[in-house]
């Protein structure tokens, strides 16, 4: 059973482009910019994080990608990108993001300007519909993937697509690298530290933004 069948027997799958209610105001506006099918389903936001939707979902680690906000600056230039990684990988923040953004200093931006600026919520944030100046930065696995389970911009949905879908963003970069394999033993801790610390599309938010 692929994960948009083992998703489609315990949530209703919709087409994302018929349920606006389901994203962040600035996602709906900006699923035009993708080529492929991406749909839609509501949660109860108490499993938006990965581990916990993980666990009701009995599906693996990499069915899901986790967007990490990263910001860094240059001559007083701020740079940030959003990283879109495997739940069982972990951003490779202090060297690959950090020379992709040709920044000094990498870290992960902090939630309160991450839901300010991209009108989502902290524990949905998906990379469809982030501002303008947000690299996005996508790990190969990602890409490659035939199916994938993103945040939707609230914590009451997540969205299902393929990598290929994914990647067709617009200002979408698809990086060999970007993030490196965590072991089983570590996974939980890491998918909930990276997330807690970043700004992914599953940790804890409690308001809806717009």
């Amino acid at each position: 059973m692929n994960t948009k069948e083992r998703i489609s027997a315990q949530f209703d799958l919709t087409p994302a482009v018929t349920a606006p209610d389901l994203m962040a105001a600035s996602t709906a506006e900006a699923l035009s910019s993708i080529a492929g099918e991406v749909h839609a389903f509501a949660i109860d936001p108490q499993i938006a994080d990965t581990a916990a939707l993980l666990d009701a979902t009995g599906l693996g680690p990499e069915t899901s990608a986790n967007c990490v906000l990263v910001a860094g600056s240059r001559a007083g230039e701020e740079r940030i990108a959003a990283c879109m990684v495997l739940a069982n990988t972990r951003a490779d923040v202090n060297k690959r993001v950090k020379k992709l953004l040709d920044v000094r200093k990498a870290s992960f931006l902090p939630m309160d300007r991450a839901v300010g600026e991209s009108g989502m919520e902290y524990g949905g944030i998906g990379p469809i519909g982030l501002p303008a100046d947000y690299r996005i930065l996508i790990d190969s696995r990602v890409a490659e993937a035939k199916e994938l389970i993103i945040g939707s911009g609230i914590r009451g949905s997540k969205l299902i697509l393929s990598g290929a879908a994914l990647a067709s963003l617009p200002t979408a970069e698809v990086v060999e690298g970007l993030a490196n394999e965590i072991s089983g033993d570590s996974r939980s801790a890491q998918v909930v530290g990276q997330l807690r610390s970043s700004v992914s599309s599953v940790l804890p938010c409690r308001a809806r933004s717009r």
